[in-house]
């Protein structure tokens, strides 16, 4: 038998895994912990989390942060995905390089910036719009506006990685523009467009320093709270909710997984069929 050679880079991607991992096991050990705090654990408790579903304050947070994300995150995947065909689809080099460099400049910006420069705005509006305040809209608008160049950057692959041949084929079948889109496009798009989703989805949820910036006094999010608490002291009610979190984004990584292998498969077979018909044409 042969024997595997030592690598290098095998522990180094354990190192660092265990280096990820062990500041959230730690916390949601001592989710569990009876003595309320995070220096010695002296007994087993469901306390914690009885807790935090009868923090009505809390559980009304998490709900906003959730409906804001996949509010954001969808509205933001549709705008993206849409804004993604018309780069690829610009004719003109130069303005296909300007239009993905001015997207790609809101990926590298500093949050606080963007937060800053929303403020900023949302400030003027205010100022001319006298019922517009800072609040769930104001939120929401900067979520889709950070989450779009990230929708653009996963849907763009996809399309690059599309044959032409299929829409001239379905074209040459007798098809319109908006069958083009609906039967050929978007279908061969939906796993980019299903990443795309989930990353809106994932930043949107964690997102603490714009949302910091453009929150109002009636509204805030799950991260602006867990900021707030965490200031007056160490409550492992905040180390229970982030067990849930955790488990709740364990489950939407399976999720995806299935979902986008399944698309997968489904958009290599229509490519496969429609490359028949391009050839037979």
């Amino acid at each position: 038998m042969r024997r595997r050679k030592f690598s290098w880079s095998t522990l180094y991607l354990i190192f660092v895994f265990v280096l990820l991992y062990i500041p959230i096991f730690y916390l949601i050990f001592y989710s569990f912990n009876q003595g309320g705090n995070m220096s010695s654990f002296t007994g087993f408790t469901w306390e914690h989390y009885q807790s935090l579903f009868s923090d009505r304050r809390l559980i009304s947070i998490v709900v906003q942060t959730f409906v804001l994300a996949f509010l954001s995150a969808l509205l933001a995947t549709v705008i993206g995905t849409f804004g993604a065909m018309g780069i690829y689809y610009t004719r003109k080099r130069n303005s296909r390089n300007v239009l993905l460099g001015l997207n790609n400049i809101l990926m590298v910006s500093p949050d606080v910036i963007i937060g800053a420069s929303f403020l900023i705005l949302f400030t003027m509006l205010g100022g001319v719009l006298k019922n517009f305040q800072l609040g769930f809209v104001s939120v929401l608008l900067s979520h889709i506006a950070f989450s779009i160049p990230i929708v653009v950057l996963m849907v763009l692959p996809k399309l690059k990685e599309m044959n032409d041949s299929m829409i001239d084929a379905a074209r040459d079948l007798g098809a319109n523009n908006f069958q083009v889109l609906s039967n050929i496009i978007l279908p061969f798009l939906t796993p980019g467009i299903i990443a795309g989703y989930f990353m809106a989805f994932t930043y949107s949820l964690d997102d603490f320093a714009v949302t910091f910036f453009v929150t109002g006094n009636g509204f805030t999010t799950l991260s602006v709270e867990i900021y707030s608490r965490a200031r007056q002291g160490i409550s492992l009610e905040i180390n229970a909710l982030s067990t849930l979190v955790f488990i709740f984004s364990l489950l939407l990584v399976v999720g995806y997984y299935f979902i986008s292998r399944d698309t997968s498969k489904k958009a290599r077979k229509r490519k496969r069929e429609f490359e028949e018909v391009a050839v037979l044409k």
